[in-house]
């Protein structure tokens, strides 16, 4: 049950190890039959009750040994050191979904997860350009993420794709980009040339805010 007010707003960014576009967001089996990502947050915006958080960045990694709906998954945080422990638990509450109706993105994550490691609050920087198709995750000695444009095999010219899902959970359209990541910590992760989604977060307690 949802007792706190809260909402996030911001730019998004998942690296993972699926083909481009992620069978994933068509109800479809990983393309190496698991699932494996980093993901991070530049909140522009967000409250969690009274407690602000403006500008903080969070990061994320997964693994998971099969689709991500089989559940057994494991995941790492990574918050953005300059908050306040206040900020923190209110990012951690977000984060596991107990602030959040079941059927939203972060509950729905959160019930997949089988081992929830131990939060590290690191300097964690989060960038985004969905005009150029670029991205970066940085967390010093944890993560190292980026995305790039997907190129033309033949004459090496940007090639721009998007997905709409207009019932999406986490997103309703994302850019689709080339993802090089490599992260230590807990969970080791270590691909390139694979999925990247570059997207605007707006997310509370009931999942995605739209309009």
């Amino acid at each position: 049950m949802v007792h706190v007010d809260w909402r996030l707003r911001g730019a998004g960014v998942d690296l993972c190890n699926c083909a481009y576009g992620c069978p994933c967001q068509f109800n479809a089996l990983p393309t190496h039959g698991t699932c494996e990502a980093a993901v991070g947050f530049h909140i522009l915006e967000g409250h969690f009750g009274d407690v602000a958080l403006d500008d903080l960045h969070v990061a994320c990694t997964f693994a998971w040994p099969g689709p991500v709906h089989e559940g057994h998954g494991q995941c790492q945080a990574f918050i953005d050191e300059r908050a306040s422990e206040a900020q923190r638990q209110a990012l951690l509450a977000i984060l596991s979904g107990q602030e959040q109706e079941p059927t939203a993105f972060f509950a729905i994550f959160a019930s997949t997860v089988e081992t929830m490691h131990e939060p590290q609050f690191l300097p964690v920087e989060v960038r985004t350009d969905r005009v150029a198709l670029t991205a970066s995750i940085r967390v010093p000695g944890q993560i190292d993420g980026r995305a790039e444009p997907i190129r033309n095999p033949v004459d090496g010219s940007i090639h721009r794709a998007r997905v709409v899902l207009p019932e999406g959970f986490e997103f309703s359209e994302t850019d689709c980009a080339s993802a090089t990541f490599r992260t230590t910590g807990a969970i080791a992760l270590q691909h390139s040339g694979s999925n990247a989604m570059l997207y605007d977060l707006h997310m509370g307690p009931n999942g995605i805010i739209r309009g």
